[in-house]
């Protein structure tokens, strides 16, 4: 989904607390999971820099971060990943400090612009913040699930606020009836995924919050996706919703959503008031 010019702009914003690196909005983006099975090609491959300032980066330490990479280049057909995103959410403050520097050492090598933490934990996220070339965060956030904390990280260290879940797993999007495919997540929700229950279907009480939304969501013409990605750009300038489709009409319905702009202040006022928040 293209990114509404003011927010590509918000993320590289001179900061008053800390200077970010400068970077391109990401076109590329590739990600450094638990158990990758691809492996780079055996010879030609950059040799990582292990020292920096007179500190190892940690590159030694996690050989598989370099496979990862240097696989996600090879499917993508490119020298270089715009965003290099960790997706390990609950790595511990320790290791995700040497996977940063890890990522220092790819930026410097000419393989990653930029790096981020896919993780719904401000602290967590706040450890990968402290790395230059750190820009976003990747967390959950919707209207039904705000995340103060998290949007306040992002505003004080400069980061784009990358938005999972926006459409709260289809709720916002008008989705009410229950998973019907097989290995839907929502059939068996895990602990961090609210608004489905058993997995039978949505839960009232979230369908009862979306429908009472209904009429502030869809006025201007919106959809009731558009009107939930509106309530996003309208939270901070720093966010960019990331919203799933499965068709083109959905994917157009999403980018329509461009047109109609942020809610006004007086409705985020009216989302919060009938949220009770």
């Amino acid at each position: 989904m293209k990114v509404p010019h003011s927010t590509r702009g918000a993320r590289h914003a001179p900061s008053p607390h800390r200077p970010k690196a400068q970077v391109a909005p990401p076109p590329l983006s590739a990600s450094l999971e638990r158990g990758d099975p691809h492996r780079g090609p055996s010879s030609g491959t950059p040799r990582a820099r292990t020292e920096h300032r007179g500190h190892r980066t940690g590159l030694s330490k996690h050989p598989h971060a370099r496979r990862a990479l240097t696989a996600s280049l090879t499917r993508l057909g490119t020298d270089h990943v715009d965003l290099y995103q960790l997706h390990i959410s609950d790595a511990g403050p320790e290791r995700a400090a040497e996977l940063r520097d890890v990522c220092e050492g790819f930026v410097r090598e000419g393989l990653v612009r930029a790096y981020a933490w896919s993780t719904d934990d401000p602290a967590r996220a706040a450890v990968f913040a402290e790395g230059e070339h750190c820009t976003a965060v990747q967390h959950a956030i919707n209207m039904l699930q705000d995340a103060p904390d998290m949007i306040a990280l992002c505003e004080e260290s400069n980061l784009a606020s990358v938005n999972r879940s926006p459409l709260a797993m289809g709720l916002l999007g008008g989705k009410r009836q229950a998973p019907s495919q097989a290995g839907d997540i929502r059939s068996r929700p895990p602990a961090w995924l609210q608004g489905f229950g058993d997995g039978s279907g949505a839960d009232p009480e979230w369908l009862a919050r979306v429908d009472a939304l209904k009429d502030v969501l869809t006025s201007g013409g919106r959809t009731l996706a558009q009107g939930a990605l509106a309530w996003l750009w309208a939270r901070s300038p720093r966010t960019i919703p990331i919203p799933g489709f499965r068709s083109v009409a959905q994917a157009e319905q999403n980018a329509g959503a461009l047109e109609k702009g942020p809610l006004t202040a007086e409705q985020m006022a009216d989302v919060e008031r009938i949220l009770g928040r």
